[in-house]
C-alpha cells in the first residue's frame, strides 16, 4: 500500500510539471510556434529520458531507499511527467544485454501499436459521436 502512495505522489507532481512545461513553453515561444511542432512533449520526453537515465545510474551505484526512489521518481514523477523514459530505459536496457533486434522490435512494435491503437481509438470515437 505504500508502494502506491509513493507512485501516486510522484504521479501527480510530474503530471503537474508537464502541464506547466506546456505552459511556460507556451508563454515563452508563443502559441504559434507550440503548435506548429510538439516541442512541449519532445521537451518532457527527453527531459524524462535524462533525468530517468540519472536515477538509474543512480540507483545502480547507491542501494540505499532505492525502492522507493524508483517508485517515487521513476514511476511516480517521471510515469506522470512522460511515459516516454519509461519506454527509453526499457529499450536500453535491452540494448546494455546485448539483444538489439530485441530492442528494435520493442521500438518498432510500440511506435506500430500506439499509433494503431489511436487511430482505432479515435475511428471508434468518430463513428458512435
Amino acid at each position: 500500500m505504500l508502494a502506491s502512495l509513493y507512485v501516486t505522489l510522484g504521479g501527480g507532481l510530474g503530471s503537474l510539471l508537464r502541464y506547466q512545461t506546456g505552459r511556460v513553453l507556451t508563454w515563452s515561444f508563443g502559441p504559434q510556434t507550440m503548435t506548429a511542432f510538439p516541442w512541449a512533449t519532445l521537451t518532457v520526453n527527453v527531459v524524462g529520458s535524462l533525468i530517468m537515465g540519472g536515477l538509474m545510474g543512480f540507483l545502480a551505484r547507491h542501494d540505499s531507499g532505492g525502492e522507493v526512489w524508483r517508485l517515487l521518481i521513476g514511476a511516480g514523477l517521471l510515469g506522470g511527467f512522460t511515459t516516454f523514459s519509461s519506454f527509453s530505459l526499457e529499450l536500453m536496457m535491452l540494448i546494455e544485454r546485448g539483444q538489439p533486434a530485441l530492442a528494435l522490435t520493442y521500438a518498432a512494435v510500440s511506435l506500430f501499436a500506439g499509433l494503431t491503437a489511436l487511430y482505432i481509438g479515435m475511428i471508434v470515437m468518430r463513428v458512435a459521436a
